[in-house]
C-alpha cells in the first residue's frame, strides 16, 4: 500500500506543473493585459506611462521567464501581489474569501449527498413507477434549467414579490449589533436562495448517477441469491447492494474537494456573496494575473488531491488496484 501511494504522489508532481502550465499560457495569451484594463479610462496615461506599469509588472519580460519567476516564487508558497491598485498580497485576499466560501460549500455538498443518495435509491427501488418518473422529471429540470436564470428567478419571487428573504449579502445592516441567535438566523435567512441554487443543480445529477449505480448493482447475482435466501428489501438494499453502489460515488465526493474552495462563481457573483468565486471573477474580469493563477492552482491541488483520495479509497476497498491486478 506504501508504494502505491508513494507512485501516485510522484505522478502528481509532473502532472501538477504540467497544469500549472497550460493554465498560465492561456491566461496571458487572452486579449487585454492588466495595464489596458487598468488604463482604458484614462485617455491622458501616455504610452510611456504604460510600459512603466508593464515593467513594474514584469509583463515585459519573455512569457516562459513570467512563468519560471512565477514558479520559483510558487515553490515558497508566495502567490505574488495582486495588480490591483491596492497592491495587496495574493494570499491575504484568498484567506480573507476562504472562510465564506468553505463555510457555504461544505453545507451545500452535505445537502447534496444527504438528498441525492436516498432519492437515487428511491428510484432504483421503484424502477419505472410513478416514483421514478417524477424523480427523472426532476433531475431534467435540474439539469436543463441554467443557475443564472434560477437564482434571478428565486430573487425576484422571494426577494422583490414576497419580501421574505434578502436578496444579497451574508448579513443585513447593523447585524454586527444582533445578538448571536440573531445573528445567526440573519445569515441563515440569506443562505436560502443560494444554497438552494448551489444545491439543486447537483442534485440533480448526482441522484441520476446513483440510481444508476444502483440498478447496475442490483441486477448482480449475489443480490438474486440474497432475496433467494428470504431476505426483506429492505436488507437486500441497504446492507448488500449500497455498499457496492457507493464505491463510484467516492470518486464524484473526490472532485468535490475543489469546488469547497472554487465556490461558484455564477450564484457568489449574482447575490454579492464576498467569496472565492466573486473574487476569481473580479480577477479575471481586471485580467489580475497573479490572483486568477493563484486561485486556480488551489483548485488544480485540490482536483489532483481528490483524484488521489478517491484511488486510495478504491484502493483499500480493492487490493487488486494496489497490487496492480486490475
Amino acid at each position: 500500500m506504501l508504494g502505491y501511494l508513494l507512485n501516485r504522489v510522484l505522478l502528481l508532481i509532473p502532472l501538477f506543473i504540467g497544469i500549472t502550465l497550460i493554465t498560465f499560457l492561456v491566461i496571458h495569451l487572452a486579449p487585454g493585459e492588466p495595464v489596458e484594463m487598468q488604463t482604458a479610462l484614462s485617455p491622458k496615461v501616455s504610452a510611456k506611462s504604460r510600459e512603466r506599469m508593464r515593467e513594474f509588472y514584469g509583463l515585459d519580460k519573455p512569457l516562459h521567464v513570467q512563468y519560471l519567476t512565477w514558479l520559483k516564487r510558487l515553490s515558497k508558497l508566495d502567490f505574488g501581489r495582486s495588480f490591483a491598485p491596492d497592491g495587496r498580497p495574493v494570499t491575504d485576499k484568498i484567506k480573507e474569501r476562504i472562510p465564506v466560501t468553505l463555510s457555504i460549500n461544505f453545507i451545500a455538498l452535505i445537502l447534496e449527498f444527504g438528498l441525492a443518495v436516498p432519492i437515487g435509491i428511491l428510484a432504483a427501488r421503484y424502477r419505472n413507477s410513478a416514483i421514478d418518473k417524477t424523480i427523472t422529471l426532476f433531475v431534467f429540470l435540474g439539469f436543463a434549467v441554467p443557475t443564472f436564470w434560477l437564482s434571478l428567478l428565486l430573487m425576484y419571487f422571494f426577494g422583490v414579490k414576497l419580501g421574505i428573504l434578502p436578496i444579497s449579502g451574508l448579513h443585513s445592516l447593523g447585524a454586527e449589533k444582533m445578538t448571536p441567535f440573531a445573528w445567526l438566523i440573519d445569515t441563515s435567512r440569506h443562505l436560502v436562495m443560494p444554497l438552494g441554487v448551489a444545491t439543486f443543480g447537483a442534485l440533480a445529477g448526482l441522484s441520476r448517477y446513483t440510481r444508476s449505480t444502483m440498478l447496475e448493482v442490483l441486477g448482480q447475482d449475489y443480490i438474486t441469491t440474497a432475496r433467494a435466501k428470504g431476505l426483506t428489501e429492505r436488507v437486500v438494499i441497504f446492507r448488500h447492494a449500497l455498499r457496492n453502489a457507493l464505491l463510484p460515488i467516492i470518486t464524484i465526493l473526490g472532485f468535490s474537494l475543489p469546488g469547497l474552495i472554487g465556490g461558484s462563481v455564477i450564484f457568489e457573483t449574482i447575490f454579492a456573496i464576498p467569496g472565492m468565486g466573486q473574487l476569481f471573477y473580479m480577477g479575471v474580469m481586471s485580467r489580475d494575473y497573479p490572483l486568477v493563477m493563484g486561485i486556480l492552482v488551489i483548485g488544480a491541488f485540490l482536483t489532483l488531491a481528490g483524484n488521489l483520495l478517491a484511488d486510495l479509497t478504491y484502493a483499500f476497498a480493492d487490493p487488486r488496484i494496489r497490487h496492480g491486478r486490475a
